[in-house]
């Protein structure tokens, strides 16, 4: 018996395309070293003598994915949900962010962060911490302790911020290349350089950044054309600039090594047409874009236009860390636009929806996302028995968990074959 491979068996649901849900009934996944030697509907003979873990009728799906979340907001999760995004970030985002300076804070709120994450079935995360470097070090070395993976960006901000929230240029990108020099060959949890967005990150800033990002061969993330004062705030600092994107393009932070952008709610034809060409991925961000009242992404001109598109819980600007509940969000805020474009603009399908959650955002960490061959293996096991599944398709169950269903229907996460167990996460 080969004891790096394992041999999982449950109803098998995955999406190697946004329209198409590939099923499984009672199939088998094959795992090797942490990866998917394939999916089965009999399991073939050369594997007859090994143990097979029988989850039985429960379903087995990939990790979610979250492509934007801000891990030190996690305190004022659902609050402040009537304020838009500037008095909200001046009144309560960045009072609460100053906090991180104290490690023992740092620690005990990442702590519960890190946990409901984990609750909520998001395996692998892209996530924004603080301009504070010693607590951007405890939350990788945090992550990496749980198991799960995550990108982590110690954040960049040198103007346009409070006199409590502000580091000096040399600083930032001091602490910045630290961080790099330290985790960039890690496996699991490697930081992304981050600059919070252009009015508080001055040019030398941005253009160090986009130099480190090329020595490091680092990914880059932060927010675009979230919201229209925003914009016009950026014109105004750079009124050179055609659009948004182009000016972080002219850094060399638009896709030179691979770029998350967030929201994306009123991009030009222009910054579409770059995010295309230079691969850059678009973060949809429903639940606070509705929340924050900043616009709404429209997530079928993108799709349309063969940008690569995640989706982000954004908290605490979107009141759940769940991805279930943000495709939830992500689909009826499609149908709103159908609705206003006399039903010609297509709203999301599911199977586009879970798509986007799973193999759409995972591809931003790999082969990850889906359980074709050679993608890492990273699942959840659904125990939907409590919502009455009876004379359901596998597909119509899958469905029901995402809108009724929630955490205390996920049985088990596996994040690279790994058994991701509760007692792995630090809470304090």
């Amino acid at each position: 018996m080969n004891n790096n491979i394992r041999i999982y068996q449950g109803n098998v649901i995955f999406t190697p395309k946004p329209k198409e849900f590939k099923i499984y009934n009672k199939g088998y996944i094959v795992v090797i070293n942490g990866k998917v030697e394939g999916v089965y509907e009999n399991l073939p003979e050369k594997y007859s003598s090994q143990d097979v873990i029988d989850y039985g009728d429960k379903l087995i799906i990939p990790g979610m994915n979250d492509l934007h979340c801000h891990a030190p907001q996690f305190r004022n999760l659902g609050m402040a949900m009537d304020k838009e995004l500037i008095p909200w970030l001046n009144d309560y985002t960045f009072p609460e962010e100053s906090k991180y300076k104290d490690l023992e804070y740092a620690k005990k709120m990442y702590g519960r962060f890190i946990k409901e994450i984990w609750r909520q079935g998001t395996t692998r995360i892209a996530i924004y911490a603080t301009i504070h470097k010693e607590a951007s070090v405890l939350l990788i070395d945090m992550l990496t302790k749980s198991g799960l993976g995550a990108l982590v960006g110690k954040v960049n901000m040198d103007r346009n911020s409070p006199d409590f929230l502000i580091e000096s240029l040399e600083d930032s990108l001091k602490d910045t290349e630290e961080l790099l020099d330290k985790y960039s060959s890690s496996q699991l949890v490697k930081p992304i350089i981050t600059p919070r967005f252009v009015p508080t990150c001055s040019s030398k800033l941005m253009s160090g950044l986009g130099d480190l990002s090329e020595k490091y061969d680092a990914p880059v993330q932060s927010h675009l054309s979230e919201n229209k004062g925003e914009i016009r705030w950026v014109q105004d600092l750079y009124p050179n600039s055609n659009y948004y994107g182009e000016v972080y393009n002219d850094f060399k932070l638009f896709g030179q090594k691979p770029t998350l952008m967030a929201h994306c709610s009123f991009s030009t034809e222009e910054e579409l047409e770059l995010m295309k060409k230079n691969n850059v991925m678009a973060v949809h961000c429903p639940s606070s874009n509705l929340n924050v009242g900043s616009g709404m992404m429209p997530i079928r001109k993108f799709l349309d236009k063969g940008i690569s598109v995640a989706l982000g819980s954004d908290i605490s600007g979107g009141h759940t860390s769940s991805i279930f509940k943000t495709m939830v969000y992500a689909i009826e805020v499609s149908k709103l636009f159908w609705a206003d474009s006399d039903k010609k603009i297509d709203f999301l399908s599911n199977s586009e929806a879970f798509y986007l959650a799973t193999k759409g955002g995972g591809s931003f960490f790999g082969n990850v996302g889906s359980f074709e061959k050679g993608y890492d293996f990273d699942a959840l096991v659904i125990d939907d028995n409590d919502l009455n599944h009876d004379n359901y398709t596998l597909e119509e169950r899958l469905e029901r968990f995402i809108y009724i269903g929630d955490d205390r229907n996920i049985l088990h996460r596996y994040v690279c074959g790994n058994l991701i167990d509760e007692s792995q996460i630090t809470v304090i």
